[in-house]
């Protein structure tokens, strides 16, 4: 099968031959024809800066796909549409966490993308469990988002809100953009979204929330002077920098929760004033990793795609729709910043995804 190989650091080779793998354990698994997958900003350091767990890796955890051959006796069928959840826990009757269903948390686990191969690929195996089915209103192209979307949800969650809150998105990418719509459907009545990019800002702009340029570092003034001083409810830190992590805390007014959502580059440093101000105004700080998957139907992934395509909206964000053959391409654009990328998603079955 056709895959996009990194081979070593920096090295990435489309192989026309490369085996389907194994399945990653002994629980029954479903032959998936791999629709489309998105690239994680993860993936960027994963290829170029040592993040790799092994060599030759198949990286890609952001898919959708079509079951080939269905497990006998399963719950999908040949050509049932399905959206991968990619982490395969392990000790699923042993681990604390596993057996009460916060399988993110797992003591150990796999990974498609990074501990194993993924889905830059045309096929791949996976354990029945790890599938969602995707409804019939939703792209599948589109339902290649559902795991970022999940990860965005999965955030948001952790903040209890009530109708007409304020809100601040750190980061206007793919996953802050995310973040704001669910604030939005979850309740807010403003999002205000910090970026210094004025494209990813015009599209936070077209989709209805209140754009901040960071540029001149006074976003969190602006945010304060357009709430009368008062602050923000609620506030998530989406693109992983020192500074905006401290500034999602500077625009949280009293009783205020603020969401830690980016991986963070760099050292956090935090003065004995903005510490004693967080204390004062009584701030609750969540850190947030991956999603969930239970309970079954009001899980992450089962409301991400009962959203998507209706009042979630992946469309606008998705810049790039390319063939696994532009994929070493691509990832050197976006690491050397050439040109100007949102979510990239290789369409490996432009058949499927019509």
């Amino acid at each position: 099968m056709d895959a996009l190989v990194l081979e070593s650091q920096g090295k990435l080779v489309l192989q026309n031959s490369r085996p389907i793998p194994e399945a990653p354990d002994q629980r029954p698994a479903a032959l998936i024809r791999i629709a489309a997958c998105g690239i994680c900003g993860s993936d960027i350091p994963r290829a170029f800066s040592g993040k790799a767990y092994h060599y030759p890796l198949v990286m890609g955890h952001e898919f959708s796909g079509v079951v080939e051959e269905p497990v006998p006796g399963g719950r999908f069928g040949r050509g049932s549409r399905v959206a991968v959840f990619p982490l395969i826990p392990k000790n699923l009757d042993t681990d604390p966490a596993c057996v009460a269903g916060e399988y993110a948390q797992a003591v150990e686990y796999d990974y498609y993308g990074s501990r194993r191969d993924g889905a830059f690929a045309e096929y791949l195996r996976v354990p029945e469990w790890n599938l969602f089915a995707v409804p019939d209103h939703v792209n599948l192209l589109h339902a290649a988002m559902t795991e970022p979307a999940a990860v965005a949800l999965h955030g948001v969650r952790k903040m209890q809100g009530h109708t007409g809150d304020d809100a601040a998105v750190f980061g206007a990418g793919p996953i802050g953009n995310l973040c704001a719509q669910w604030l939005r459907i979850t309740g807010c009545s403003r999002v205000f979204v910090v970026d210094v990019d004025p494209h990813k800002l015009n599209l936070a702009g077209q989709m209805g929330f209140v754009p901040i340029d960071g540029q001149d570092g006074l976003s969190v003034q602006r945010i304060l002077d357009a709430t009368h001083g008062a602050g923000v409810q609620r506030s998530i830190e989406a693109c992983g920098l020192p500074i905006t992590f401290l500034q999602a805390t500077q625009v949280a007014g009293r009783f205020g929760k603020v969401v830690f959502m980016g991986n963070i580059a760099g050292t956090f440093h935090i003065s004995e004033a903005d510490m004693s101000s967080v204390l004062r105004r009584e701030l609750t700080l969540y850190g947030t990793w991956n999603s969930k998957v239970t309970p079954t139907g009001a899980d992450d992934w089962t409301t991400v795609l009962d959203h998507m395509d209706r009042t979630l909206q992946v469309a606008p964000l998705i810049s790039d729709k390319l063939p696994l053959s532009e994929g070493r391409r691509i990832f050197s654009d976006m690491y050397q910043r050439r040109g100007k990328h949102n979510k990239v998603v290789f369409n490996i079955s432009p058949r499927d995804n019509q």
